[in-house]
């Protein structure tokens, strides 16, 4: 047990740092080169952290969780660039979440705890009714797309740890949860109220939430592990 938590505080370290200079550098003007370096290399190092992983019978978990991660970081560009590349990030986003989703359908079944579902659905409705007059037109059609697959993903993940309790699937539960906060709170600083020092709740929550998607393919492995050690 020391040895593995020994392993992962490197990681942490890693993650935490990284995260830290790309917060800094989107507040701080003179530092935005920080930022563009950054932010990509903190979602990698998550991603990385995962692929160092051993394989288990949750491979097909892992790979989707990975794909899920890929796209996050395409998304991470496409939202950080000079020019206005909110559509292509929202996009790729929104294939990571369901990349996501079909991962997390791997573990249980379709919202078969239907509390989360309705819970989420309200939530989404009451930020969606706040964005909605700030919206332009044609962005109307694709944040609502968006936000069911949000939505959808972060009540799956609770169903599953309902369905199924253990650290793997709340882990995944919890990383949906703070992965709605996330996107909640940058859909209304960028089209409701300006929310002051907007990135460091945005992102902080962001990579919370992918760390805690990240953790719940590790905790997977060791139930995978421990059920065939049992045998």
């Amino acid at each position: 047990m020391m040895a593995t938590e020994g392993s992962r505080l490197p990681w942490i370290t890693a993650i935490v740092a990284s995260a830290t200079l790309a917060i800094v550098g989107a507040e701080i003007a003179g530092l935005r080169g920080s930022h563009y370096v950054f932010k990509p290399l903190t979602t990698l190092l998550i991603l990385a952290m995962v692929l160092r992983l051993p394989r288990t019978g949750f491979a097909g978990y892992r790979r989707l969780v990975v794909v899920g991660l890929l796209l996050s970081t395409l998304g991470d560009v496409f939202l950080m660039l000079p020019f206005d590349g909110f559509v292509f990030g929202l996009g790729s986003f929104l294939l990571a979440h369901i990349a996501y989703l079909a991962a997390l359908r791997k573990r249980g079944g379709w919202w078969r705890v239907r509390w989360p579902l309705l819970a989420y659905a309200v939530m989404a409705s009451l930020v969606f009714a706040q964005l909605w007059p700030g919206l332009p037109r044609e962005l109307k059609a694709p944040v609502i797309v968006y936000v069911i697959a949000l939505a959808g993903m972060a009540a799956q993940a609770a169903s599953v740890w309902r369905e199924h309790p253990g650290r793997a699937t709340r882990a995944a539960a919890i990383g949906g949860a703070f992965f709605v906060a996330s996107d909640a709170l940058l859909a209304l600083d960028r089209f409701s109220t300006p929310i002051p020092i907007a990135s460091v709740w945005v992102l902080a929550t962001y990579w919370i939430a992918q760390w805690f998607i990240a953790r719940s393919v590790r905790f997977a492995g060791d139930q995978d592990r421990a059920r065939v050690a049992s045998r």
